[in-house]
């Protein structure tokens, strides 16, 4: 019987240690500031120097924007130089809505699937500039797409309206 009155006090130690550690847990929660609704800021990026090196590395005049305003954010960059030389390049419009431009000279039906995360043709055309880009929809993405001289595939998808995305095509220049 001596045993068992050890283990009990030992037992209830534990519960009550586990008590405070709780506690102390939740006042440290309710003192720390967080704000679970806002979310991170999006970091704009200089793609300067990735532009010039695709420039110089593509087989096909790559795609930038020139002349949008400072509201257009741009996101993200990537040139990739192996055998389909795949040029990446995102942004966040005014709105915050993401759109990317996207170029290779892969197989140009699995690249544009990938690019416009599986949308489908719709059967119409916009004329740009005097380039005929074909509307795609109903995928996770909206897209313009562009097939080029040089083999390649342009593409200027996201999750904006067709209405950003053809500001966007506009102010491409591809040199």
């Amino acid at each position: 019987m001596a045993g068992s009155k050890g283990k009990q006090k030992s037992t209830l130690d534990m519960v009550l240690s586990l008590g405070v550690i709780l506690l102390a847990a939740g006042l440290v929660y309710l003192f720390i500031p967080h704000d679970d609704d806002q979310t991170p800021a999006v970091e704009r990026v200089d793609y300067r120097v990735e532009l010039l090196t695709a420039r110089r590395a593509a087989p096909y005049p790559v795609a930038a924007p020139e002349g949008l305003p400072v509201s257009w954010k741009p996101t993200s960059v990537r040139f990739e130089g192996d055998h389909s030389a795949q040029w990446h390049l995102g942004f966040h419009d005014p709105d915050g809505q993401y759109v990317v431009i996207e170029q290779s000279t892969g197989k140009r039906a699995a690249f544009v699937d990938d690019a416009t995360h599986g949308s489908e043709a719709t059967g119409a055309t916009d004329e740009i500039d005097g380039r005929t880009w074909t509307r795609y929809s109903g995928g996770r993405y909206d897209a313009l797409v562009l097939k080029g001289d040089d083999g390649e595939t342009t593409v200027v998808a996201g999750t904006a309206s067709f209405g950003r995305l053809t500001t966007m095509a506009k102010a491409l220049e591809m040199k």
